[in-house]
């Protein structure tokens, strides 16, 4: 697909995700790019995802938007999580294909992987086990997109993909306590201690956990690259092949944030999936992507973004 020559949707396009697969777009030679704004569509509602489509009548529809967050999110909105996602996506393909949409690229999560999956996780293993309880509900919904993809391009012959990215991490990420992921999460944590001087810090869980991390610019890359070359029924993992525990995280973005206190473990509070590592053969076959970004590097550049925003906040 010639993305300098399609009309493109990318709902989600104005988030943390959707800043950089835009700019990676562009970079491409697009110029017809419409972003829904959730102020203007509520894409959980039929009739808005209908009005949405009305005006852009798009080649091409990346579906990026989710309601997402960390583990005490998941535990706290079980019910909204899985109603928004499914709502989005279910209507969202199958209004696509009732227009004739050229091609629809579904972003799914990592979290649709079974509690205990062998690692490296492969796509194969997908169906072999019921997801970890605490994001369940979310994966499972983002995981039906993939049953709808497959059973529309059977029936149909609709071409819809399936993407299934790693956590992400970057400049440009959700920072907010209520609803952040593990990295911004722990880097506002260290800097607001070390400015605090507080000597502690509190980590849930007790550690053990592995995950692997994706460069939110790398995993922009591996979007517009299956936009461009992916037309089959197989989901497809994102990953950096790069495997972290928690404990050495935390460790590695305490010393990075200059934070020097203590570390606490609260053990009464869940650790999420055991271990989380892809086998990302797929999309290097099938279309060419591989992760470039350092751990390190990535990790500072989110620091310094974050640092560097605070600042301009407190101007």
């Amino acid at each position: 697909m010639n993305l300098s020559k399609k009309r493109i949707c990318v709902t989600g396009g104005a988030g943390f995700l959707g800043t950089h697969l835009v700019k990676k777009l562009e970079a491409r030679g697009a110029r017809d790019i419409f972003i829904p704004m959730i102020e203007d569509y509520d894409l959980v509602k039929g009739k808005d995802i209908q009005r949405m489509l009305d005006a852009p009548k798009p080649d091409l529809i990346i579906h990026l938007a989710a309601h997402v967050g960390g583990i005490g999110a998941n535990l706290e909105h079980p019910a909204e999580f899985f109603y928004d996602n499914l709502m989005m996506g279910v209507q969202l393909i199958h209004e696509a294909w009732v227009r004739g949409v050229e091609k629809f690229v579904a972003i799914g999560t990592i979290c649709a992987y079974p509690k205990f999956t062998p690692v490296p996780f492969k796509e194969e293993n997908l169906w072999n086990g019921y997801p970890e309880e605490t994001n369940a509900p979310y994966g499972l919904a983002k995981k039906m997109l993939l049953v709808q993809a497959q059973a529309y391009r059977q029936q149909y012959g609709f071409n819809a993909v399936y993407l299934l990215p790693v956590n992400l991490y970057g400049p440009g990420d959700n920072f907010n306590p209520a609803s952040s992921h593990v990295i911004p999460a722990l880097i506002r944590k260290c800097l607001e201690a070390k400015a605090n001087g507080d000597e502690k810090i509190i980590a849930w869980g007790d550690g053990s956990p592995t995950r692997e991390f994706l460069y939110v610019e790398d995993a922009a890359e591996g979007i517009t690259l299956a936009s461009e070359r992916y037309e089959g029924d197989e989901p497809v993992n994102l990953g950096s092949c790069f495997e972290i525990s928690i404990k050495e995280l935390v460790g590695k973005i305490a010393r990075m944030t200059g934070f020097e206190g203590e570390i606490v473990w609260d053990t009464s509070k869940p650790n999420g999936q055991p271990r989380r590592k892809l086998d990302t053969s797929r999309a290097e076959a099938f279309f060419g992507f591989k992760s470039k970004t350092n751990f390190d590097e990535g990790l500072q550049n989110t620091i310094d973004w974050y640092v560097q925003k605070r600042e301009d906040l407190a101007k």
